[in-house]
């Protein structure tokens, strides 16, 4: 979902940078400028070409999948270390459109990432806590391609966590291709690890028990 700043900012760039399958969403809007697409094995390289770019004077957008604050670190990292500054303009993130499909609110909700890279057993160790816990909605995401939903879930089950919790899983929100998959944990785990590397999970809180009247 791009903001209308984010718009105007690739449609008044001379240059736009990003990986292809990010340029091939916004090349409608970079008339005006030189579009730099790039892979993992060259982004360094493509990265210091926009750099000299930029010391000639030419404006530069650089484009990302995803959350910015959420899982654009290391792209970030990358381009800040060239430059004196940048502008951070995010879109409509991930975790707001599975609010809005779930019909629940931030504030009686936990988000949990597990992009970053650390031992899987780590990694899951919050989310099977606040399962647990069972105070708030859940809003998980994962990690491609080696903690998606059908490996979390079998995690989940070994860690004692009921396989019968539901959960939905959200793939290529706001795209049209949009899906979205919903059913228990156990349900979950038997899928095959066909998942969008573009998915988000929610984990609804359960209701709460009405408390047993005492004789």
């Amino acid at each position: 979902m791009l903001t209308m700043r984010g718009r105007k900012a690739i449609e008044s760039a001379d240059l736009v940078v990003g990986f292809k399958t990010v340029l091939d969403v916004i090349a409608r809007w970079a008339e005006h400028g030189e579009l730099c697409p790039m892979s993992y094995r060259d982004q360094e390289e493509v990265l210091e070409y926009a750099q000299k770019q930029v010391q000639q004077g030419r404006s530069c957008v650089v484009c990302c999948w995803g959350d910015l604050n959420v899982s654009a670190k290391e792209l970030l990292e990358r381009v800040s270390r060239r430059v004196d500054r940048v502008e951070l303009i995010p879109g409509i993130s991930s975790i707001q459109m599975a609010c809005a499909r779930s019909g629940i609110y931030l504030e009686e909700s936990l988000f949990i990432t597990l992009h970053r890279r650390s031992e899987e057993a780590t990694d899951l160790t919050e989310l099977v806590y606040h399962l647990n816990e069972a105070r708030r909605h859940i809003i998980l995401l994962p990690r491609p391609f080696d903690l998606m939903p059908p490996t979390i879930t079998r995690r989940l089950v070994e860690s004692g966590i009921s396989p019968d919790r539901k959960l939905t899983v959200y793939q290529r929100l706001t795209f049209a291709d949009e899906q979205q998959w919903a059913g228990t944990i156990a349900e979950c785990a038997d899928q095959p690890d066909e998942f969008s590397d573009l998915s988000i999970m929610v984990f609804l809180r359960p209701e709460q028990q009405p408390d047993k009247e005492e004789n």
